[in-house]
C-alpha cells in the first residue's frame, strides 16, 4: 500500500521483530500504519517479552486493527491471540482480518475459509486478498479509510517511513540471514549497523555487526573459508544498493555477545523498547 516494501519477509516465523511504521498517503488521505511482529504465546527470552510490549503499545491509540493470516493453512481460532496482542476484546478498535495468499488455493477453499472465519473469530469483516498480485488490497484499504477520523496529515507526502536508512540496512541483512541460515541461527542474530559514511564522490561505506550468543553460532555463520558469510554479504549488499538506489561497500563481521536476549539494557539500546536505537 505504501508503494515499496519496508518490512522484510521470510517464510519463518517471528521473521518480524521491530514496530516498524509506514506512511500510505493519497490525495485527500494519509493512514499511519504499524507492522508489528506477530503474537507470542510462549515468551522464552526478554527479546520476546520486549516484542509482545511493541504489539500491545501499537494497539493502544489505533483506530483499527488488521489481523494477518495464511489462507493455505487450516482456519484456526485467534480470539485468544486477539486478546493477547490487543487486551479486553469488548473494547477493540475494529478489526479486520486478512486472508492472505488468496491465489494459491482454490476460489471454493477461499469461500470456505472466509466463512469459517466470520463465523468462529471476533472480528468485524475477513477480506481474502493476495498481496503478490495486489487482489483484494483496494478492498483493504477502502475499509481502513472507513474507520479513519477526519484531521490533518501528520507527514509529507512523500515520506513513506520516519525510520532511518540505517535501520533498514540492518533489516535486509537480518532478511538474508533467515534466508540462508536453518534452525536457531536466524533467531540468535542481531544485526548492527556500526558506521555508515556517505560519500559522494565513491561507494557509500557501511560496517554492519552481527551478534550472536555462541562461538558455535559464530563458526555456522562465517562458514567453512568465510564462504557463507561471503554468500551472505553479497546478497544483502545487492538488496541494499536495490533499496538505497546507490553502490555500496559492505562490510560484515560476526561477534559473539552471551545471552544478548535476556539483556534488557542491550535490548532497549537496540529499539526493543519502542523507538529505533543506534542500529
Amino acid at each position: 500500500m505504501v508503494g515499496q516494501r519496508l518490512s522484510i519477509v521470510t517464510d519463518k516465523p517471528q521473521t518480524t521483530r521491530h514496530r516498524i511504521l509506514c506512511i500510505c498517503s493519497g490525495s485527500d488521505y494519509q493512514m499511519i500504519l504499524y507492522d508489528t511482529p506477530g503474537v507470542l504465546r510462549e515468551q522464552r527470552h526478554k527479546l520476546d517479552s520486549m516484542m509482545m510490549q511493541n504489539v500491545r503499545s501499537a494497539t493502544v491509540n489505533a483506530d483499527c486493527v488488521l489481523i494477518l493470516v495464511d489462507a493455505c493453512k487450516a482456519p484456526e481460532k485467534i480470539d485468544e491471540v486477539l486478546e493477547e496482542g490487543i487486551g479486553d476484546l469488548k473494547n477493540k478498535p475494529p478489526t479486520l482480518l486478512i486472508m492472505n495468499k488468496k491465489d494459491l488455493i482454490k476460489p471454493g477453499e477461499v469461500a470456505k475459509k472466509l466463512e469459517w472465519y466470520t463465523k468462529f473469530t471476533d472480528v468485524d469483516e475477513v477480506i481474502p486478498v493476495s498481496a503478490k498480485y495486489g487482489h483484494g488490497v483496494e478492498d483493504v484499504k477502502n475499509w481502513i479509510l472507513s474507520k479513519l477520523p477526519n484531521g490533518p496529515a501528520y507527514y509529507p507526502k512523500d515520506i513513506v517511513s520516519e525510520h532511518p536508512e540505517r535501520f533498514f540496512v540492518a533489516e535486509i541483512v537480518r532478511e538474508k540471514i533467515f534466508l540462508q541460515y536453518r534452525n536457531e541461527i536466524p533467531y540468535v542474530c542481531q544485526v548492527n549497523v556500526i558506521s555508515y559514511k556517505a560519500r559522494p564522490n565513491a561507494k557509500d561505506f557501511i560496517q554492519v555487526e552481527i551478534l550472536v550468543e555462541k562461538n558455535s553460532q559464530k563458526i555456522i555463520i562465517i562458514g567453512k573459508e568465510g564462504k557463507a558469510l561471503k554468500l551472505l554479504a553479497t546478497a544483502a549488499r545487492l538488496d541494499v544498493e536495490n533499496f538505497l538506489q546507490k553502490k555500496v561497500y559492505l562490510e560484515i563481521e560476526v561477534k559473539v555477545k552471551e545471552n544478548w536476549r535476556q539483556d534488557v539494557g542491550f535490548l532497549k539500546h537496540s529499539g526493543y523498547g519502542g523507538q529505533i536505537g543506534i542500529v
